[in-house]
C-alpha cells in the first residue's frame, strides 16, 4: 500500500511539474557546454521526469553554485523541491543569510543545482561543512568548475545540472511558522541557526552525462 501511494505521489508530481514540457520520448536536443571537453550535454527539461523528485534533493543533495567561474562560490544542500509556478518549471530552495554562498546568490541572476552520484558523497560533505571564506573547499573536494553558456557555475563531476534563474525571494520569519515545533527544532538564536532566504528559480537547461 505504501509504495502504491509513493508511486501515485510520484506520478501526480511528475504530471504536475512537466505538463508544458515534451515527453521524454521525443528526441532530445544536444549541446556540448561552453567549456573545452566537458562531458556535459544540454537535454531537454523532459529528463527530469525519469528522476525521484523526494529523493534528489532529500536524500542525493545538491550543490548550490552562483557566479562565474572567476568568482564564485558553492555549498551542498538537502532542503528544496521542485514545482510548476506562474507558467515556469522551477525549483525553491533555502539559504541560510550566514552562508557565504548566500552574498553570490544576491549578488547574481543565476545559479546552478548541480547532482552527483554516491562516490562523491565525500566532496558534498566537505562543501556542506567548509566555508569558501577559509579555503578552496571544492579544490579539496576534488572537484572541477567548469563554465556553462549562461556563464554560471558547476562541476563537470555533476551528473546533472540545473541552469536556474532567480524570480523571487523571501525571508523566512518565526511569525510565519504554523507549526511552531519545527520552528524550534530548526532554527536557533546562536550564528549559523537563522532563517533561511527562500529563492524561487526558473529552470531553464538541464545539462546531464
Amino acid at each position: 500500500m505504501n509504495q502504491l501511494f509513493r508511486n501515485c505521489i510520484k506520478a501526480t508530481v511528475s504530471a504536475c511539474l512537466f505538463s508544458t514540457i515534451p515527453s521524454c520520448s521525443e528526441t532530445k536536443k544536444e549541446e556540448v557546454v561552453a567549456v573545452e571537453n566537458a562531458t556535459l550535454t544540454k537535454q531537454e527539461l523532459s529528463v527530469l521526469g525519469a528522476e525521484d523528485e523526494f529523493d534528489l534533493i532529500g536524500k542525493q543533495w545538491m550543490l548550490i553554485t552562483s557566479g562565474d567561474t572567476s568568482k564564485y562560490n558553492t555549498m551542498t544542500a538537502s532542503w528544496g523541491g521542485f514545482g510548476h509556478l506562474w507558467g515556469k518549471n522551477v525549483a525553491f530552495i533555502f539559504v541560510r543569510p550566514e552562508r557565504y554562498t548566500h552574498e553570490f546568490i544576491e549578488a547574481n541572476d543565476r545559479l546552478t543545482l548541480s547532482f552527483f552520484d554516491e562516490k562523491y558523497r565525500q566532496a558534498l560533505q566537505i562543501c556542506g561543512t567548509k566555508s569558501g571564506r577559509d579555503g578552496d573547499k571544492v579544490k579539496e573536494a576534488g572537484l572541477t568548475p567548469i563554465a556553462l553558456e549562461s556563464n554560471t557555475t558547476t562541476f563537470d563531476e555533476a551528473r546533472m545540472v540545473l541552469d536556474c534563474r532567480k524570480l523571487f525571494k523571501t525571508e523566512m520569519t518565526e511569525a510565519a511558522f504554523l507549526d511552531k515545533e519545527i520552528c524550534k527544532q530548526n532554527y536557533r538564536p546562536e550564528p549559523g541557526g537563522g532563517f533561511h532566504t527562500i529563492y524561487v528559480v526558473e529552470i531553464e537547461n538541464v545539462y546531464v552525462k
